[in-house]
């Protein structure tokens, strides 16, 4: 059986290829935006995707099925228990139900209906010579956990949770231990709490170690258990559902470099800045207005946060081959409205006249010697926090910040994460939204604690 795993770490996404070697036949599973991934494994290994498989209507990520698909010819095959719901494809496709079998060669394909996630959320089960080798789960199944039951709105989340614990109970029962288990997503993702950092497992581990998993556990303490770890939910889970049912594809543009009263046309225009340099050199000069969000993994994860859809984007940028990386990690995301870099960086804009500003750095030791006089907003996870942070610090995910400033305290502020890179993006975030007196700790709190300074619990 040919099987590959795609990771695309800033979303903590797998997708997969699955096929018949003697045929050089392959599937593709819940492909990424930026397909050429796929195409290019495929033309190496002299491989024919004959079909694309989706899990269901992903909230976290840019689809890249309905794309794949036409690019190379192949059945695009989704769910079919779509019809009537919340989110509803609405572009052709080959509707799968449960029990459907796709032969890749001496590879079966079986669909599992497997809801709870979504209310069309099916699984995929692999078989050679009748014997289940492998189950690519999608967001049904994590290692450590399963996909969280309120994406689709209040009122249906319990009942999802009860479609959850059926579909274990049923989907999962008459599968041998041996079988592998190939989640859509890994430790990272919002779609589900509690995963655990491997990116696959087998079914009798996770029958060990999968508390949702337990023989014994009844329907009430199962809903009770998996409403408890329901993590924070972005805001544009929501937006990306609907972009991807809708069957909209936006190819994000070539870079082009923009001279310097052009990038200032585009800013007076509306265009949001994104600044991808590190956190000490934006804290030294930057565009106003510009918001920091360093290259890199998670630039497509953090900018999906705060950046508005269907809003103009500009990037400021060190080095200019980072580009094309930065747009299409935005585009993973659905953010393909870049319309350009500027040329030069920021030496050429300040060298035609334009307008720097700064964000003050702070040292462990100034920050401590002005507690009292400035507000410390500690802008990491509930889970960092809780392992130790600053006695009397606000606490204010940076995933919350742009909802929540009203709640930052009067006077100044200086922000702090692990390291930085969350801190400079929350100051500039905060000094965009009209705070005044900001600043950042760069090294965040492993500097504080290298220090010598007091955490506490």
């Amino acid at each position: 059986m040919i099987f590959e795993q795609f990771e695309e770490r800033g979303l903590s996404h797998y997708s997969y290829a699955v096929g018949c070697k003697e045929k050089g036949q392959i599937a593709i599973i819940d492909p990424r935006f930026d397909v050429e991934i796929y195409l290019d494994y495929a033309e190496k290994n002299r491989y024919v995707i004959s079909h694309v498989f989706e899990t269901h209507i992903h909230a976290d990520y840019a689809s890249g099925a309905q794309h794949l698909a036409k690019r190379a010819g192949a059945i695009l095959a989704l769910s079919g228990y779509d019809k009537g719901e919340k989110y509803e494809v609405t572009f052709p496709h080959k509707e799968c139900f449960d029990g459907d079998l796709f032969q890749l060669g001496s590879v079966t394909i079986k669909v599992l209906h497997t809801p709870g996630h979504t209310p069309e959320h099916i699984s995929f089960l692999a078989l050679e010579e009748k014997s289940p080798k492998a189950l690519f789960s999608g967001d049904f199944l994590f290692v450590g956990s399963l996909g969280r039951p309120d994406l689709i709105g209040e009122e249906a989340t319990e009942g999802l949770a009860k479609q959850l614990y059926h579909s274990v109970q049923t989907k999962l029962h008459d599968l041998p231990h041996s079988v592998e288990i190939y989640p859509s997503h890994g430790a990272g993702s919002f779609c589900g709490g509690g995963m655990a950092s491997r990116s696959s497992s087998t079914l009798g581990h996770e029958r060990i170690t999968n508390l949702f998993l337990k023989s014994d556990i009844t329907e009430k303490e199962f809903v009770e258990l998996i409403l408890s770890r329901i993590p924070f939910r972005p805001d544009y889970f929501l937006r990306m559902k609907t972009y991807n049912s809708s069957g909209i594809k936006r190819q994000p543009v070539t870079p082009v470099p923009l001279e310097c009263l052009e990038f200032k046309k585009k800013i007076e225009k509306g265009a949001v800045i994104i600044d991808l340099r590190k956190q000490q050199e934006f804290s030294q000069r930057h565009i106003p207005g510009s918001t920091c969000i360093g290259e890199g993994d998670k630039l497509g994860f953090w900018a999906s946060m705060i950046i508005p859809y269907d809003t103009p984007i500009v990037i400021v940028t060190a080095d200019p081959f980072t580009v094309s990386d930065a747009i299409a990690s935005l585009a993973r995301v659905g953010l393909t409205q870049v319309e350009g870099y500027l040329k030069g960086g920021i030496d050429s804009w300040e060298h035609a006249g334009g307008l720097v500003e700064s964000i003050p750095e702070m040292t462990p030791e100034m920050l401590y010697e002005k507690r009292g006089k400035v507000s410390i907003i500690d802008v990491r996870s509930k889970g960092e926090w809780a392992g130790g942070h600053i006695e009397n610090a606000y606490h204010i995910p940076c995933n919350d910040l742009s909802s929540r400033i009203g709640e930052l305290p009067e006077g100044e502020l200086s922000f702090i994460c692990a390291g930085g890179y969350r801190s400079i993006l929350a100051a500039s975030l905060a000094k965009n939204l009209g705070r005044k007196g900001v600043s950042h700790l760069p090294g965040g709190v492993l500097a504080w604690h290298g220090a010598g300074l007091p955490l506490t619990l």
